[in-house]
């Protein structure tokens, strides 16, 4: 008598469908809900996307966040190179594993895996390099729980972002700035062939020390495209003619201190900022011709915040000199570093006596000897003028009208003025400053100055934005 025989019928049953039951349940949750654990590299970009700069990952990788879509011409190359039916099947290819699989009876050895590109994602995500029977099964069922989760453009821009390009190069998109220098949508035909075949055998094909073989994949891809008809005969021409990338090329260095600062504030993600990068490339060129000069007299740091007073964005990041530089304290971001106001808050008392009608442009305001409880402040000509117009005090920046001016407003008067106008450095009660609060007897920031100065001139314009920012929310 059989086992079976022993058990009633509806019992049998109901073991089966609680087997099948079970069977479904870790069907519906094998996959993990974050395919990919890995850190990523910070990028930043500006307002129309092009790259800024990038910081590497903590893994030492140079892995950019990943894709949400694939560039036409890297798609076709890598369904053409790597599966020709991924449009069609889910996840698993039969007849490309059964060709595999006689491929390799007849070689004694693995030469093909017959792993689809969903397949391949599914390896990638897994980290997993084994490459025996086990496994493989793993990744059959874990590719098409995939493609019932995930669209066909979603698995390919998961693979595209983590597949290895040689080296320490990870995905598409840090590939195509190491090797080519620009980003992944400019990548030519040629460029996108090299790496659609990349991805392959990375240890095996390099730049240097497998150049002939990957030339060759190369061209025999792009003659594939040629056949398929996905392009034509001058294209196909020309893209053979193209040489191989030489050594990876360095990443773009521009706002070298806004990339850092996003580097340590929000690390591993990518970030497309408020900067022009084309107006941002100027005034670094300005920074370094004038920090050339300043050299002379021992100035060695200096900084610059362009702003759109209206919008409140940031259009220029300038925190100091270049970084690839070696220069001393090149390194620190002075537009976040507290220094000396100096005469820069001046205009402000101006434009608070002014809305309150404390006094006019043309008011005479004293230029003359001053001693106020030994506190006696010196114009930088050392002259004094007997009186001058407040508008001119303070255009050029005379010291002792200006006093009197602060004399008059009030000390803590004007130091709350410039808490509202956004100075955090400010820590020390107003009495601690007293009258040299106006001609640098603080610290402020150039970002908070800048800001301050700012929110004065959007005063007047109606719709101007309330803060200053660098990203696009």
């Amino acid at each position: 008598m059989k086992f079976r025989d022993l058990v009633p019928a509806t019992k049998r049953g109901k073991t089966v469908a609680a087997i099948g039951l079970l069977l479904l349940v870790w069907y519906l949750c094998c996959l993990p809900r974050e395919l990919f654990r890995v850190p990523y590299a910070t990028v930043v970009a500006d307002r129309h996307n092009a790259l800024l700069g990038a910081r590497i990952a903590i893994d030492g990788q140079w892995r950019f966040p990943p894709r949400s879509t694939v560039p036409p011409k890297v798609e076709a190359c890598l369904i053409a190179f790597e599966d020709h039916r991924f449009r069609s099947h889910w996840g698993v290819d039969l007849l490309a594993i059964g060709r595999a699989t006689q491929q390799n009876l007849k070689a004694k050895r693995i030469v093909s895996g017959g792993s689809t590109l969903t397949m391949q994602t599914i390896r990638l995500a897994r980290g997993n390099t084994d490459r025996n029977i086990g496994e493989k099964l793993i990744e059959m069922i874990w590719a098409t729980r995939l493609e019932f989760s995930h669209s066909k453009e979603k698995i390919l821009a998961l693979y595209v972002s983590h597949a290895p390009f040689g080296g320490n190069v990870v995905g598409l998109d840090a590939a195509a700035w190491r090797y080519f220098a620009h980003s992944a949508e400019a990548l030519s035909w040629a460029e996108a062939a090299m790496l659609a075949v990349l991805p392959n055998a990375p240890a095996m094909i390099h730049l240097t020390k497998g150049r002939q073989t990957l030339l060759r994949k190369r061209n025999r891809l792009l003659g594939e495209l040629y056949k398929q008809g996905t392009i034509d005969q001058s294209t196909y021409e020309l893209a053979l003619a193209e040489p191989l990338a030489q050594e990876p090329r360095p990443l773009p260095q521009t706002a070298p201190h806004l990339v850092d600062r996003y580097y340590q504030t929000q690390q591993g993600a990518y970030h497309q900022s408020t900067i022009d990068r084309e107006l941002q490339l100027q005034v670094e060129a300005v920074v370094e011709r004038w920090n050339r000069e300043f050299m002379r007299s021992d100035i060695r740091n200096l900084a610059v915040v362009v702003a759109d007073v209206a919008q409140g964005e940031v259009l220029v990041y300038c925190g100091n000199t270049h970084l690839n530089k070696q220069l001393s304290g090149n390194q620190v971001d002075v537009i976040r570093s507290p220094r000396s106001t100096g005469s820069i808050l001046k205009p402000f008392l101006y434009s608070a006596m002014l809305s309150e009608g404390a006094l006019l442009p043309n008011t005479l305001v004293a230029d003359i000897p001053m001693n106020i409880n030994g506190f006696t402040p010196q114009n930088f000509n050392q002259q004094f003028e007997g009186a001058a117009p407040a508008s001119q005090a303070i255009a050029r920046s005379l010291n002792i009208p200006t006093v009197s001016m602060l004399q008059h407003y009030g000390v803590p008067k004007f130091y709350s003025y410039l808490k509202r106008l956004g100075l955090t450095t400010l820590t020390k009660p107003a009495s601690h400053y007293g009258l040299s609060l106006i001609l640098g007897g603080a610290e402020a920031t150039l970002w908070e100055v800048t800001e301050a100065y700012r929110k004065v001139a959007a005063s007047l314009l109606p719709e101007a934005s309330v803060t200053m920012h660098t990203v696009l929310h």
